[in-house]
C-alpha cells in the first residue's frame, strides 16, 4: 500500500515514522537520563543526612558535580561574600534566591525534549488526518478519469489513506504516553532537587546559627 500510495501520502506516513523514531529516541535518552540523575540525588542525599555544617557536607559529596554540590557551593559563596554582614535574614533570603535559579536551571534541564514529544503527540493524529482526506480525494479523482464507480478502483487508494490515519495513531498514542510517564518521572526528580535545597538551606542556617552564637561570646566576654 505505501508503494501504490500517492506521493503526498507517502511523504505524510514518512514523517509519521520519522516522528515515531525520534518519541522512541528521547524515550530510551530520557529514561537514561532521568534513572542516573534520580540515582545520584539519592547518593548524595543519603551522604548528608547526618552532617551538620556546609563543610561537612562538602566533604562528605566530595569532588563530584551535581544538582546538590552546585546548591552547597551557592550557600557557601554567598556566606562568603557577606561575610561582612551581621543580617543572617538577608543572608538567607539571598541564598534562597540563588536555590531558586539553581532549581530552575535543573528543571529546565531535565525536561528538555518533552515539548518535542509533547508536540508529536498532539499533532500526529491530526497529520495522519491529512494524509487520509488527500489519499481520499486522490481517489475520487480516479474514479472521474476512469468515469466507473467500481469499487475496485477506489478501495486501494482509500485504504492507502486509512493506513496514514492508522500510522498517525500509531505515533501518537506512544507519544502521550511517554509524555506522561516522563511528567511524573520529573515531578518526582524535583521533589528531590527540592529536598536537597531544603537541606542546604538548613546547614547553613546552623553555620550562621553558630557564627552569631561565637560572636556574641566574644562581646560578651
Amino acid at each position: 500500500m505505501f508503494l501504490n500510495a500517492d506521493a503526498m501520502v507517502k511523504t505524510v506516513m514518512l514523517s509519521l515514522v520519522f516522528a515515531s523514531l525520534i518519541t522512541w529516541t528521547m524515550f530510551i535518552a530520557k529514561t537514561i537520563q532521568m534513572a542516573r540523575a534520580q540515582a545520584q540525588m539519592k547518593a548524595a542525599l543519603a551522604r548528608i543526612v547526618d552532617v551538620r555544617s556546609l563543610n561537612e557536607a562538602q566533604v562528605a559529596l566530595g569532588p563530584a558535580q551535581n544538582v546538590l554540590t552546585a546548591l552547597l557551593a551557592a550557600a557557601s559563596q554567598e556566606i562568603r561574600m557577606s561575610a561582612d554582614s551581621d543580617a543572617e535574614g538577608g543572608i538567607k533570603e539571598r541564598a534562597a534566591s540563588r536555590f531558586s535559579e539553581i532549581v530552575r536551571m535543573e528543571a529546565r534541564a531535565v525536561r528538555y525534549g518533552m515539548a518535542i514529544i509533547a508536540t508529536i503527540g498532539a499533532t500526529s493524529p491530526f497529520v495522519g488526518l491529512f494524509g487520509t482526506v488527500w489519499g481520499i480525494m486522490d481517489s475520487f479523482i480516479g474514479i472521474s478519469k476512469a468515469q466507473t464507480t467500481n469499487l475496485a478502483v477506489v478501495a486501494p487508494g482509500i485504504a492507502e489513506a486509512l493506513l496514514t490515519t492508522a500510522i498517525g495513531l500509531a505515533a501518537a498514542i506512544p507519544a502521550v504516553i511517554i509524555y506522561n510517564h516522563f511528567s511524573r518521572v520529573t515531578k518526582s526528580y524535583l521533589e528531590l532537587v527540592g529536598r536537597g535545597s531544603g537541606a542546604i538551606g538548613r546547614l547553613l542556617s546552623r553555620d550562621l546559627d553558630r557564627f552569631h552564637g561565637r560572636a556574641m561570646s566574644r562581646a560578651a566576654e
